[in-house]
């Protein structure tokens, strides 16, 4: 099925069990929200990490509500931080399965591992590591990370840094670890595996308000986010089904 394009992006018409299966061939997997979407108008470093994932995969029942209104309509939205929980649960008997976590603040990444291995029964979590500020600006710190992964045995790496820090670490290390079959840029996913952070009630997702579960719990951090850069997507969006938008990187 051909991908439903939102802005300037291509997300796959994909299901949460036809992206389990698909992970098994490997890739990265991006997983757009609003967020996401207006940083990629002004990005385009960003942006061209888009061009090289795999798997772009709706995060957002804001994204999935719009797709709505387009030829193709996605069929669900598929919030990476749940995604992750059913990825590690569909995969809980494969032992070649071993994640390595990075991000986090120190401590989070190690209850995260502890809650997933007594989840699934084994040791699948081999690794974590909350890499310090600024790191990826640090070629030193940088090589130490992927020396860590790669002794680990890690086939799949959660990179939980926030966007666009995780996903352009991503693409600018990947070549340097070959045994790591799938890489997730999944923002948050580690503090709520650890509990550190709750998600929002499901009747709170349905509603399409969890961004505003999530402004309540840190309003410091996602007030920019959600009130001052989040309804700007609108008007572009607004834009596109005027035929109007135009992708600001596409001839560059």
């Amino acid at each position: 099925m051909s991908d439903t394009t939102i802005l300037n992006i291509p997300i796959r018409n994909i299901t949460r069990d036809e992206l389990l299966e698909g992970l098994k061939s490997g890739g990265v997997l991006i997983t757009p929200n609003v967020d996401h979407l207006v940083k990629l108008q002004r990005d385009e470093a960003f942006y061209r990490c888009y061009g090289q994932a795999e798997w772009i995969v709706c995060d957002s029942r804001i994204l999935w509500l719009c797709s709505k209104l387009l030829r193709r309509p996605l069929p669900e939205a598929i919030p990476g931080s749940s995604f992750f929980t059913d990825y590690y649960m569909y995969n809980a008997t494969d032992p070649e399965c071993r994640i390595f976590l990075l991000g986090a603040m120190p401590g989070v990444g190690e209850q995260a591992a502890r809650n997933i291995n007594a989840r699934v029964g084994r040791e699948m979590v081999v690794g974590t590591y909350s890499p310090p500020y600024g790191f990826e600006k640090s070629a030193g710190e940088c090589d130490r990370i992927v020396d860590m992964i790669n002794a680990s045995g890690a086939t799949t790496v959660l990179v939980g840094l926030g966007a666009p820090k995780q996903e352009k670490w991503i693409m600018a290390h990947r070549h340097r670890m070959p045994g790591v079959k799938v890489w997730m840029a999944l923002g948050a996913t580690i503090d709520f595996e650890a509990g550190h952070i709750r998600r929002a009630p499901l009747w709170v997702r349905r509603l399409c308000m969890e961004w505003f579960y999530r402004f309540l719990m840190e309003p410091r951090r996602m007030f920019r986010r959600y009130f001052i850069d989040g309804p700007s997507f609108f008007l572009h969006f607004g834009a596109q089904l005027a035929g109007l938008y135009r992708n600001p990187w596409r001839d560059r």
